[in-house]
């Protein structure tokens, strides 16, 4: 078979080469032993629970799903969302808690609960179906919720009692909302004191939330499920928090829900008061707060506040085992790391992300010049002084205990993630990762372009020789905020390679608004989105100069999600440039997206009603002048498919040709291999057609 056949039936079946893959680590603080998820082949969905012993490099499978369970998996809805939310693909144990020595472990298994204790695995009985266990730091009790109530289990009795119960139907307690999931990624609703004896929880109200209707028109006998999704300009779920005792005695925490109304993170740290971040409405400020656990009274540390928004970086607030706040905050133009309030990173670096804090050094990922390497530095607190620990160009992350660090390493010379473990700057051991090798190889040059320096990935069909006849072009952006798609690894351009294949030069842009390159570029997409479009025809143009087989009078774009909607967009307002369009799950009415992604980039829709009509794609239905196939599943509950209806509807009513393909029962993500297999071949048929090739 060739690449048309192969790639995309293996890049299904292995849910994008994840499969047999190492991740979620956990590393014990005395470095003795590094706990991971893994499934036990390339195309197994389950992943299991093993532990490395880092003095003899020994893995030893803790968990094993297949052994564990006798039925199919069967998760509790509360689960299915909640991996919806985190886009979580896999089978198995798909996340896991570990006590403070990373001696006891607990997770969940098709709702049922189970602890790991050195090396024995046992289930222990719970109230009903459990989603996220939790075991305390002392490893002396789980807790998890069922049901929309906290319960906590004693690990040495099995006895069980309820923390808290839902007082009304729309109440949740210990878990996170929709927004928060979503958006904040913010996946928890409950957590530990340090001493295991105090449970601090959320307490969610989804009775302000409007309520939404998703169906399955393929069975119009299953009723449609009923959602809470907080649209843009609509009431957002009311979310307190409360701190339990061992007595089961209950202290609310002040807040200001009306000024503050999201909870971004909440820390316990090991030393000192929990940190609280909440954020205003039009998320202007964010508030960082210690949490007095015995009164529930909260002191403000420090306002961050922006006059377009305030970004939510990953792993901040935190606090060092002396008491100083730790933040990543943008000053003087770069995201920097912020301590006791000192800049100490230097403004050459962008701070993406705080990994941990010690009394000595803090650790972080960022970017230097190129937004497409991400790194892994040390950061030395007494002097502000900066080390790189990741060595080789690429994407790279990392998590350590003690003086054992595990970095993760993606990188252009090579597939897949390369996880090393080292004590002291010296390799112990090495992780190893089953997942399938691609049956192609990118060769994709990075490029810089224009007068933005656009960063974009240029891919040509393997053997493709310099002249030997011009190329149809198809763009494959993501485009948007929060997300790269130019990146220095081999994993990312697999597919774009693979369309490549297929009789296209490929280029992929990382335009206005894209993370790496400061608060500056992301912020210059308030108020108007579609900046992001142009980046992608001045980047066409650009690198069409020095490439002359470019063939610019054949030019197709396709993209899932933010990059649906640049696809759709494109196609409609710049027929000059774009000949045809493949929009996946496309945003085309702002109105219908949530409130904490869409505010935060165009107001509010009551305020700035221009600006949502300006960013949305129904009025320009009219314009449609090219080639546009629509996809979209229906059961999608984050970008539903009333969007891709009410776009196809508008160009219906103006008379313009189009084509939509639902999927039937496929929600924002599609992990069904014959649907992930399909589509690509679906796509590039009509990209094909369209464009004449």
């Amino acid at each position: 078979m060739g690449n048309e056949i192969s790639f995309p039936r293996q890049h299904a079946r292995t849910q994008r080469f994840t499969l047999g893959a190492p991740r979620t680590f956990v590393v014990a603080p005395d470095g003795s032993r590094v706990l991971f998820l893994r499934a036990t082949s390339p195309s197994a969905r389950a992943n299991g629970l093993w532990a490395l012993d880092t003095a003899t490099g020994e893995e030893t499978l803790l968990a094993d799903p297949a052994a564990l369970l006798a039925d199919p998996e069967d998760l509790p809805p509360e689960e299915r969302a909640r991996r919806e939310r985190s886009r979580e693909q896999a089978a198995g144990i798909v996340g896991y808690a570990a006590d403070r020595q990373a001696d006891v472990v607990s997770f969940a298994l098709s709702g049922k609960l189970f602890v790991v204790e050195g090396d024995t695995v046992r289930e222990l009985a719970a109230a009903g179906a459990v989603v996220d266990p939790r075991v305390d730091p002392t490893g002396s009790r789980v807790a998890y919720v069922t049901g929309g109530a906290l319960h906590v289990v004693e690990l040495d009795t099995g006895a069980d009692r309820v923390v808290a119960e839902p007082d009304g139907p729309e109440i949740t307690w210990g878990l996170a909302e929709f927004i928060a999931a979503e958006e904040m990624s913010r996946y928890r609703g409950h957590w530990w004191s340090p001493d295991g004896r105090t449970l601090l929880a959320a307490r969610v109200d989804n009775g302000p939330v409007a309520r939404w209707y998703v169906a399955d028109p393929a069975n119009p006998g299953t009723p449609a499920g009923e959602i809470a999704y907080p649209a843009a300009g609509t009431d957002n779920a009311v979310v307190t928090l409360a701190l339990f005792g061992e007595d089961g005695a209950r202290t609310d925490v002040d807040l200001d829900h009306t000024a503050f109304p999201y909870l971004n993170s909440v820390r316990w740290p090991d030393s000192g008061a929990p940190l609280l971040a909440v954020q205003t409405r039009d998320q202007r400020t964010v508030r960082v707060l210690a949490l007095d656990p015995d009164s529930g009274a909260t002191r403000v540390l420090h306002d961050e506040t922006d006059e377009r928004w305030v970004e939510v970086a990953a792993g901040s607030p935190d606090r060092t085992p002396d008491g100083r706040l730790v933040l990543l905050a943008p000053r003087e133009g770069a995201y920097r790391l912020l301590v006791g309030g000192q800049a100490l990173t230097p403004v050459s670096l962008q701070v993406r992300s705080l990994l941990d804090v010690t009394s000595t050094d803090a650790l972080v990922t960022a970017s230097e010049e190129d937004p497409a390497q991400v790194h892994v530095f040390r950061v030395r607190l007494s002097d502000g002084s900066v080390q790189r620990l990741s060595e080789v160009d690429g994407v790279h992350g990392a998590v350590r205990g003690g003086d054992v660090l595990v970095l993760s390493s993606s990188t252009l010379d090579r597939f897949g993630q390369r996880v090393v473990v080292s004590r002291d700057g010296d390799e112990v051991a090495e992780i190893v990762s089953w997942a399938e090798t691609p049956v192609i190889t990118p060769n994709v040059r990075l490029l810089s372009v224009g007068e933005r320096n656009l960063r974009c990935a240029l891919l040509l069909p393997t053997g493709h020789v310099p002249g030997s006849g011009q190329l149809p072009v198809l763009l494959d952006p993501y485009g948007g905020p929060h997300a790269q798609r130019v990146l220095h690894a081999r994993g990312a351009h697999l597919t774009s390679q693979w369309l490549a294949d297929q009789g296209f030069a490929v280029l992929v842009v990382d335009g206005r608004g894209t993370p790496g390159r400061g608060p500056a570029w992301e912020r210059q997409i308030h108020l108007d989105l579609t900046v992001t479009l142009q980046d992608q025809v001045d980047a066409l143009r650009g690198v069409a100069e020095t490439e002359p087989d470019l063939d610019l009078s054949r030019v197709g774009v396709r993209g899932w999600s933010y990059g649906g909607y640049l696809a759709a967009l494109a196609v409609l307002r710049r027929p000059d440039v774009f000949h045809a369009a493949v929009a996946g799950a496309p945003v085309t009415d702002w109105r219908l997206y949530d409130t904490h992604y869409t505010e935060r980039y165009l107001g509010h829709p009551e305020k700035q009603p221009d600006v949502y009509d300006a960013n949305s794609l129904i009025a320009d239905a009219g314009s449609l002048e090219r080639p546009l196939l629509i996809v979209h599943g229906l059961a999608d509950d984050n970008v539903v498919a009333a969007h891709t209806l009410r776009l196809s509807s508008a160009l219906l009513a103006a008379g313009r040709p189009h084509s939509v393909l639902p999927l039937s029962g496929v929600t924002h993500m599609t992990p069904q291999e014959q649907v992930a297999e399909n589509l690509l071949l679906l796509q590039v048929d009509f990209l094909k057609r369209a464009l004449g090739v």
